[in-house]
Parts: structure tokens; C-alpha cells; sequence
């Protein structure tokens, strides 16, 4: 499938004589947001480290951009997340001391962008999230769903192949998480991005274009009752 961004096959993972991953599947289209519900402890988070590379599975494979993560060495995993993965977390992970622009811009910076077509695309973030006239603001003058629309913006400035958002609105009251998912969704579909959501939320869910749930191991569609 040519327009593939992430392909893993019988992804398996134990901790502590725990198997958290059994011959997990999971194939997700560029263009496409994937939500996966699950019960705390059920592997979620672990999913999320094995596609970054950020962890190792015992078994299985993971394929981002036509790459296998087990064939590239420690450095060449982390050039493979600057260029094709962005991240937004529950907790923001915005840097304090730098300006809601550099912040947008530092993933640019770490490419070797240059710095003219690096202020462009963060001009263009910033007014794709919302945030046009906040360039020059420091974090601690933004609210908490403001933080989280940089930290999309972050996630997307370098035009990333797979976006990995992790409980992003966890932190946040239903009516800005409800606007910030509608924003995380938009962004990824109209930038041809892939998506992958880890949530408790339902409603954070439902702006999916598919629902797995993980359980004992494996992804399952998740029933349409249970919307």
C-alpha cells in the first residue's frame, strides 16, 4: 500500500514476566488518526515507545516511512523521529524559557532548516492553531489549551509522516479538548499526516477515523456500542 506510514506486525513486548504486547497488528494510512482505548496498564503507552523507537519489542516489526526501526542503530533512530514523527503529550512539554515561536520552531532548528523558510512554516503553524498574535509570548502568559495548540503546532511544523499524541487532552476541560481535537484532527488530515491517538476520552475518540481497543495484548475494533 503506497501510501502506508506505519506498518507493525506481530509487534510482542513482556515486562516483569508480563507478555503487555502479544503479536500486536497495526497498519495506519497517510492522512489517516487511529485512536486506541484501553484499560490503564494495557499497554498504550508501551505501543506509543516501541513505534518512537524510544524502546525495543522482543519480537516483531515496525515500519515508519518504508524504515525498520530494528535495522537502524541508535542515531539513526533519532534522526528518523526529528524528520518523520511529531509528538504532543498530556504534560505539553513546552520549553518555559523560550517564546511560544522558538518553541514552535526548535524542531526546524534541529533539522538545519534554514532560517528563513523556518519563520515562514511557523508563521503558517501559528495561524493554522489559532495563536498568529502570540509568537513573541512567553508560556507562562498562555492558558492551558493555548500551551497544547503550540505544542500541535510543534508536532507539525516539520511536516512529519506519523504524529503520536499521547493523552493530549488529558490536562484539559471538555470544552477546549473537544476544540483541540477537532484542531489535532484537522491538521493531520488536511497535511496528509498519520495519526495515532492514545486516549481514555470517547469524545476525543469519536473524532477518530477508526477506534482499536488494546486488550491482552492485541488491537480489536472497538464495538460500534460502545460509542
Amino acid at each position: 500500500m503506497a501510501d502506508l506510514a506505519l506498518a507493525v506486525s506481530q509487534l510482542s513486548r513482556r515486562y516483569d514476566n508480563r507478555q503487555i504486547l502479544d503479536r500486536l497488528d497495526l497498519s495506519v494510512a497517510a492522512g489517516e488518526l487511529v485512536a486506541i482505548v484501553g484499560e490503564s496498564g494495557s499497554g498504550k503507552s508501551t505501543l506509543l515507545n516501541l513505534i518512537a523507537g524510544l524502546d525495543q519489542p522482543d519480537a516483531g516489526r515496525i515500519m515508519i516511512a518504508g524504515q525498520d526501526l530494528a535495522t537502524l542503530d541508535d542515531d539513526a533512530r533519532t534522526r528518523l523521529r526529528r524528520a518523520q514523527l511529531g509528538f504532543v503529550f498530556q504534560s505539553f512539554h513546552i520549553l518555559p524559557h523560550l517564546r511560544v515561536g522558538q518553541n514552535i520552531e526548535l524542531p526546524l532548528v534541529l533539522l538545519g532548516v534554514a532560517a528563513g523558510k523556518r519563520q515562514q512554516r511557523v508563521a503558517e503553524l501559528l495561524g493554522a492553531v489559532g495563536l498568529a498574535d502570540r509568537a513573541a509570548s512567553l508560556p507562562r502568559e498562555l492558558s492551558g489549551g493555548e500551551l497544547q495548540r503550540v505544542a500541535v503546532a510543534r508536532a507539525l511544523v516539520h511536516r512529519p509522516l506519523l504524529i503520536l499524541a499521547d493523552e493530549p487532552t488529558g490536562n484539559l476541560d471538555a470544552e477546549t479538548a473537544a476544540m483541540l481535537m477537532q484542531l489535532l484532527a484537522t491538521q493531520i488530515r488536511a497535511r496528509g499526516a498519520a495519526g495515532v491517538l492514545v486516549t481514555h476520552s470517547a469524545a476525543a475518540a469519536a473524532l477518530a477515523d477508526r477506534v482499536l481497543v488494546l486488550d491482552r495484548g492485541r488491537l480489536h475494533p472497538q464495538d460500534p456500542a460502545a460509542h
